[in-house]
């Protein structure tokens, strides 16, 4: 006989946000990878086009959010999984925690992360590697956190599938390098072969890129830039959603 699932508790996600961000404190591999890594990549390729500056202006926006999607990605599948293979999830669930305040405080605490994250990598590319947006600063860090929240659901989402760290990271390749080369990042996506173009409209990156487009080519809020968070938000939202599905004892 099962027990029903105890309601939403915003005490006790809040306690487990609490815990997980404990625990990534005494990580600094983790901590370094999820602030320091993103900040260094943008730099470098900054210097990379340091000859052409309007090319770093057209491509630094989307990594601006394509960088945070893949270091949470990592970070949240890998934290997670380690929950999971520990067997703190399985005694977590055995205690009167819902899914939802669990997922919940995964959520918070990596969010909160994502947050300190984009808004180290937004005040690096626009204050000091002179980054040109024609959008408003605030907007462009609204964007690189929902981005970054986007990758935080779906490495929750996929450590369900993974039984050890390095397959965890195998995910990355499968989930993330097709959206990566679809999102029109590196060729404008109506100029693709019909099939990868239709292919491309259903991957949540291809808005992310999409939205960071528009802060960078038009002054105020376009319909295009609110369809672009719009789809970006419902598909974390949503992703968190079946996260829910995995969480699980796997013991009787």
């Amino acid at each position: 006989m099962t027990t029903a699932a105890p309601p939403f508790s915003a005490a006790r996600a809040l306690a487990t946000a609490a815990r997980v961000l404990r625990q990534l404190r005494h990580d600094p591999r983790t901590i370094a990878l999820m602030l320091v890594v993103p900040c260094v990549m943008i730099a470098l390729l900054r210097y990379v086009f340091d000859a052409r500056p309007r090319t770093f202006d057209s491509v630094g926006a989307s990594l601006l959010g394509v960088f945070p999607m893949i270091t949470m990605f990592l970070v949240t599948s890998i934290a997670t999984l380690r929950e999971r293979t520990s067997g703190t999830l399985e005694r977590l669930l055995a205690m009167p925690l819902g899914k939802a305040d669990l997922l919940g405080g995964y959520a918070l605490a990596f969010g909160a992360l994502a947050v300190v994250q984009s808004a180290l990598a937004t005040a690096l590319s626009v204050w000091l590697l002179d980054l040109d947006i024609s959008g408003s600063l605030w907007l462009l860090l609204l964007v690189a956190v929902l981005d970054a929240l986007l990758g935080t659901a779906l490495g929750l989402f996929v450590s369900a599938f993974a039984s050890s760290e390095f397959q965890a990271v195998q995910f990355m390749p499968a989930i993330l390098m097709p959206q990566l080369l679809l999102c029109g990042l590196f060729t404008p996506r109506d100029t693709m072969q019909p099939v990868l173009k239709a292919f491309s409209n259903v991957l949540p990156m291809s808005y992310a890129v999409d939205g960071m487009t528009e802060l960078l080519t038009h002054p105020t809020i376009t319909t295009a830039f609110l369809h672009d968070i719009t789809i970006v938000t419902a598909c974390t939202l949503g992703i968190l959603a079946l996260s829910t599905t995995t969480l699980r004892r796997r013991t009787r």
